[in-house]
């Protein structure tokens, strides 16, 4: 049995790129749970997609023995969470299973968005927070303008701030020792009804969903029976563990402990993450705060582009599904793309990982079209719609309004960039809640966004402006309702659903008549001329055409009468508009993306 009091569950949290994952590395090392002939870079990513691009992905965490400068050896739960906006639901449960947080902020680039966001995660949850500058061994790097903007910024004290280089380890035994002095114990309360904390979750092919958990009261052990409070559903354990890092099998799991669980769980949307574990027999009677479920704002087609291979498309969901949670897909039939799937994400970079996965992971060829979030119809009836497709919207005159989500953006920006910042937000119908400097040359910006405008190139744009210095983090901030229309693009004089858009009146010409001109250049020639319209309900507002083909019919008439020749061109004119009238045109997947490259 593990006595409480030496136990340390801490977290690290920063913003992306500041050293977490290396940090995690070095811990490691220094508490000897790896070898370091076996300690590779981002030890605790275990996916491959995390390692090429940098990232933490997915929660990770591991069980270290220490012993401390006095002798005494203690048990410290590492919680290495992700730092992406995205994934900020499983940093808030990461952070609520610890009773501390180390605040990593780079030397050579000091307090950024997520930093902000994170540290206040951290605040909110409670935590000893300790402030620590890494990356002393960089070129560039600034120390005390760092520790500056924590105290301006973030508003802690950095009397006890600790710096570090987290690549070559100088400083890393301090920091543990800080740890073991300044984050708290556990509470223990070991007689109480067993209460454990669903950090995250992922699937086994062979063991069924792996739970892993914080014990927050009570204990748990191989053979009990255990409810799920969020769901009312029962399970037996077959088997409890720990990482450190690899799993360990373990036979108890007391208060404080952070360790896995294994009961035959056949998906993780049975384990919420955030929700409340207890046993079935003697069940408490209050879970644990602040459980709530994680729902996708960010939604797009996902379609075969060849149509055999739905049945392998949908298979490979189900498989990723089992996996995340927060993923959603259904069903969806497209006139222009045919079957496939209106899935959703967490937000463009869960997008963009999952789409990888299925191209690579999976071997698919896929077209997904452009994409959208949910809007709010205030119907005529009194019904209220939520649309997550723009093709589903009805036409204008049959509902009151349409309400879309708004973010709250933190953008951190040097002072020279200030304006073109300013001027991106204001054309992306950005309204600006407050402006504040963060030290010398460094400004915060806060904007009230439609999402919708963030979705398309909107960190390109803020990179390019700034050269790429400035750093982001939102938040949903709820619906507004706003003079929106949803504009269709016709071609032939057919609709093409997967191209509709809801976008605000005012901008309805100019991006009607840039998509259509767009797709002028993509969609290729027939036989026949193809007219691409921008429309609004019946209202035309942008059109464009595809010129025809044309063959030299006349070529092999030798001079002769000049009615001879315009027989033959009244034929061809014919030929063409019966061609018209039947032909279909066939449109290539980058049409479907015209939609993210018009400038805006």
């Amino acid at each position: 049995m593990v006595n409480p009091n030496t136990i340390r569950n801490f977290s690290i949290v920063a913003h992306i790129d500041h050293g977490k994952s290396t940090l995690a590395d070095r811990i490691l090392e220094m508490t000897g749970a790896v070898e370091s002939r076996a300690l590779k870079a981002q030890h605790l990513d275990k996916m491959a997609l995390e390692r090429e691009r940098g990232i933490t992905i997915k929660a990770q965490t591991a069980r270290l023995s220490y012993t401390a400068r006095d002798g005494q050896v203690y048990l410290l739960n590492l919680i290495d969470t992700p730092g992406h906006v995205d994934f900020h639901y499983e940093v808030e449960r990461s952070l609520q299973a610890c009773e501390g947080a180390v605040l990593l902020v780079d030397a050579t680039q000091g307090v950024q968005a997520q930093t902000l966001a994170n540290a206040y995660l951290a605040i909110e949850a409670d935590l000893e927070i300790i402030p620590v500058v890494n990356k002393l061994d960089a070129q560039g790097a600034d120390p005390d303008s760092t520790l500056s903007q924590i105290e301006e910024v973030v508003g802690l004290d950095t009397n006890e701030a600790l710096q570090i280089s987290a690549k070559t380890g100088d400083g890393i035994a301090d920091l543990l020792e800080a740890i073991i002095a300044r984050v708290p114990p556990p509470e223990a309360q070991d007689e109480d009804p067993l209460r454990a904390l669903i950090v995250d979750s992922w699937y086994d092919a062979y063991r069924g969903a792996v739970v892993l958990t914080r014990i927050f009261s009570g204990a748990l052990c191989p053979g009990q029976k255990i409810k799920f409070m969020s769901t009312g559903r029962d399970y037996d354990v077959s088997e409890i563990g720990v990482f450190t890092p690899d799993a360990k099998k373990v036979e108890r799991l007391g208060p404080g402990e952070v360790g896995y669980i294994i009961c035959s769980i056949k998906s993780v949307h049975d384990t919420p993450i955030g929700d409340t574990i207890t046993l079935s027999k003697a069940p408490s009677a209050d879970p644990l705060p602040g459980f709530r479920t994680v729902k996708p704002v960010v939604f797009c087609g996902v379609f075969p582009t060849d149509p055999g291979g739905y049945e392998d498309l949908r298979d490979s969901l189900d498989k990723l599904v089992l996996n995340d949670a927060s993923f959603v897909f259904e069903p969806e039939t497209s006139e222009a793309l045919g079957f496939g799937f209106r899935c959703g994400f967490l937000g463009l970079l869960h997008m963009d990982i999952i789409q990888e996965r299925l191209e690579r992971e999976y071997d698919l060829d896929i077209i997904t079209t452009a994409p959208t979030v949910v809007y709010k119809v205030n119907m005529r009836e009194g019904e209220v719609l939520e649309i997550d497709n723009p093709a589903k919207a009805p036409e204008p005159g049959k509902y009151e309004s349409i309400e879309e989500p708004f973010i709250r953006a933190t953008i951190h920006v040097p002072s020279d960039h200030v304006g073109g910042v300013i001027k991106l937000c204001e054309d992306r119908r950005g309204t600006q809640e407050s402006l504040s400097y963060a030290g010398p040359g460094r400004v915060i910006l806060i904007y009230a966004l439609p999402m919708a405008e963030v979705l398309y190139d909107f960190h390109d744009k803020l990179k390019s402006v700034t050269r790429g210095y400035a750093s982001m983090d939102y938040e949903v901030i709820g619906h507004r309702a706003g003079n929106l229309v949803r504009l269709d693009i016709l071609v032939n004089g057919a609709p093409v659903d997967a191209l509709s858009a809801i976008v605000h009146a005012d901008n309805t010409y100019l991006i009607g008549r840039d998509l259509t001109r767009k797709i002028k250049e993509l969609v290729p020639r027939q036989q026949f001329e193809v007219a691409v319209q921008a429309a609004i309900g019946t209202r035309v507002i942008a059109r464009t055409n595809v010129k025809a083909l044309r063959k030299n019919v006349t070529a092999k008439c030798y001079g002769g009468d000049i009615s001879r020749k315009r027989k033959l061109l009244e034929k061809q004119k014919a030929g063409k508009r019966r061609m018209k009238a039947v032909g279909n045109v066939v449109i290539p997947q980058e049409a479907f993306l015209a939609l993210l490259k018009i400038d805006r």
